[in-house]
């Protein structure tokens, strides 16, 4: 799908932060987090994508980065073909002003408690987003929107929750009323940034059939981000959305979610895999966790070529030399994976030996 056709489009992103560690450095040179890397996406509409991956593999930071929240260091962000950041600007000839863009984009934090005014009732929260984008209507008709929103998303009486303050009502009640207040503003994409992990097991399977009938309902497509597999399994299946596995700041594998669990195509995939239990272990599959080593590489030293070659079981000489390329597996399906080209010159080289595990940074070769 071009990036014409989308809603929001990321080509060759890269968001990188300078980083030091405590007043030792304040005159020394800073360091360079490789957050997100060369990073290319395209969200359809009615689409949910869903990025899985460890912590602080900038899974946040591409969902900001995404929304226009996060200026990129390079490359561009696209609103239906508007460059986000060039409208934030004011630049000449923008065929869609900012504001637009900012109310189609939304977002639903993990704790939708510390987004929620706790001087304000529901009502008096969710009436700010009417305000400034449904002037022309009367505050009757406010509330009366305000209300059907309340009784579609369960919160029934809508009259009694309407004027309850946050305090009062539970974390899934809380998770509910964000999710209103970012309909509310008829967005075309939420980012749900860890939206469901903060509640009990029981209420996020709710949650999320709750995400999905109302994504059909206003057709809007879900960045949904989450470190927890089955989660981002379970919203993505169900919508037959896509699964985008990150590793330190790169989408290592990416495609329709249930093709890419069925048949991982990156080791990293099979590590998640193997990691969440209540995944389905095929008969004969490896009891012994599918990779050389835990810790995750420093973000500020990246490793040169394959980023995963330094806990890859299946990394030879080639992985550490050469960047990987996305490559075409299937229909909307990529791979960073030199494995999947049979003709790269990762099959002519040697496994590396144990040792180079150790290994977790150094400038890239080609």
């Amino acid at each position: 799908m071009s990036g014409n056709d989308s809603v929001v489009s990321l080509r060759d992103v890269d968001v990188h932060f300078e980083n030091r560690r405590g007043m030792l450095d304040l005159f020394g040179e800073p360091e360079t987090v490789h957050a997100v890397d060369d990073i290319t996406l395209d969200i359809p509409e009615n689409d949910v994508v869903a990025v899985i991956g460890e912590s602080g593999c900038g899974k946040t930071t591409l969902g900001k980065t995404a929304l226009g929240l996060q200026r990129p260091t390079n490359g561009t962000v696209s609103f239906r073909g508007q460059d986000v950041w060039e409208a934030r600007d004011g630049a000449d000839d923008v065929d869609i002003p900012y504001d637009d863009i900012r109310r189609a984009l939304q977002i639903i934090h993990q704790d939708p408690g510390s987004s929620l005014n706790p001087n304000q009732t529901v009502m008096a929260t969710l009436l700010q987003p009417l305000k400034r984008w449904k002037p022309d209507l009367s505050r009757q008709e406010k509330e009366a929107r305000i209300l059907g929103m309340l009784q579609e998303v369960g919160m029934t009486p809508a009259e009694d929750y309407a004027y309850r303050f946050p305090h009062q009502l539970s974390g899934g009640e809380q998770q509910r009323t964000a999710l209103v207040r970012a309909l509310l503003m008829e967005p075309d994409l939420i980012l749900a940034d860890e939206a469901v992990s903060a509640l009990d097991v029981s209420l996020r399977v709710e949650m999320m059939d709750l995400m999905l009938e109302l994504q059909e309902q206003f057709d809007t497509s879900f960045l949904f981000i989450s470190h927890n597999l089955s989660n981002a399994r379970y919203l993505a299946g169900q919508a037959d959305g896509r699964l985008a596995i990150m590793y330190l700041g790169e989408i290592v594998e990416i495609g329709p979610c249930e093709e890419v669990l069925a048949d991982p195509h990156h080791p990293y995939t099979k590590v998640l895999k193997w990691a969440t239990p209540d995944l389905e272990v095929k008969h004969g599959d490896i009891e012994d966790p599918p990779v050389r080593g835990v810790d995750i590489p420093d973000p500020t030293n990246p490793p040169s070529g394959c980023r995963f070659h330094t806990r890859c079981p299946e990394a030879r000489d080639h992985c550490v030399r050469t960047s990987v390329p996305s490559i075409d597996v299937g229909e909307d399906r990529n791979v960073a994976c030199f494995r999947a080209d049979e003709d790269s010159e990762y099959w002519d080289t040697h496994p590396l030996p144990d040792e180079t595990a150790g290994d977790t940074g150094g400038e890239e070769t080609t």
